[in-house]
């Protein structure tokens, strides 16, 4: 592909919360004093308010009381590049951000290996924009099957469709993520969503990539050594 671009999944902050804390402190306090219980579900932690990184899962805007934190923000915070050199957009990212014992109170982590339904619709509006059909455009999506629900070697085809109908993708039931690609039928672009990743890398020609870097609502960033 002539061009590359990092789609990042976005993270949210409490508009007012606890600061000068590691996530990790307030939770241990509240095991303690028996306010709460060991969290083994997959989303926001409700002690710390802090979604763990630990698989892909399907979420949104995280409502009132919460604003989106742009990982070029916190960067700019915190002193640390949006990324790491020689890095991928994922956990080891920003880490003056983090105490020895975690993150700070407040800080909703993005999603890992799926991209939230706010950023998907977005980016597939944008592809529509670029794709040679609009939204009749044919296009293929492909699930890793450790992303399937239950995990599932078996299940490894491939779905065709339209990119106007891609949005409903997110909604899979036999998936709790977005598809882990996305590509046209003619090859122009692709996207790439990493099990293990905070980012979706979408290729494609040029026009696509710079209309993605230039969005309102996505924050993309190209990385030189990851391109």
């Amino acid at each position: 592909m002539p061009d590359a671009v990092w789609v990042l999944n976005p993270m949210y902050e409490r508009e007012h919360g606890p600061a000068g804390l590691s996530q990790h402190e307030p939770r241990q306090g509240r095991l303690a004093d028996g306010s709460t219980q060991p969290a083994t579900f997959t989303g926001a932690d409700a002690a710390t308010g802090v979604a763990p990184a630990d698989g892909p899962v399907r979420t949104g805007h995280l409502g009132e009381g919460r604003r989106r934190l742009r990982w070029a923000e916190l960067a700019q915070r915190v002193g640390d590049p949006v990324v790491p050199d020689g890095l991928l957009p994922s956990s080891r990212c920003f880490p003056s951000a983090r105490k020895d014992t975690g993150w700070p109170p407040g800080i909703f982590l993005p999603t890992e290996g799926s991209l939230d339904r706010d950023t998907w619709n977005r980016l597939i509006s944008v592809l529509t924009e670029h794709s040679t059909a609009g939204p009749d455009t044919p296009c293929l999506a492909y699930y890793n099957p450790l992303m399937l629900v239950p995990t599932d070697f078996e299940n490894l085809h491939v779905r065709a469709g339209r990119l106007g109908s891609a949005e409903a993708l997110y909604d899979n039931p036999e998936a709790g993520c977005s598809p882990s690609n996305l590509w046209t039928e003619d090859h122009s672009w692709v996207l790439c969503t990493d099990y293990d990743l905070w980012a979706t890398k979408v290729a494609g020609p040029p026009a696509l990539i710079e209309a993605l870097l230039n969005d309102a609502e996505i924050e993309a960033v190209r990385l030189s050594w990851a391109s």
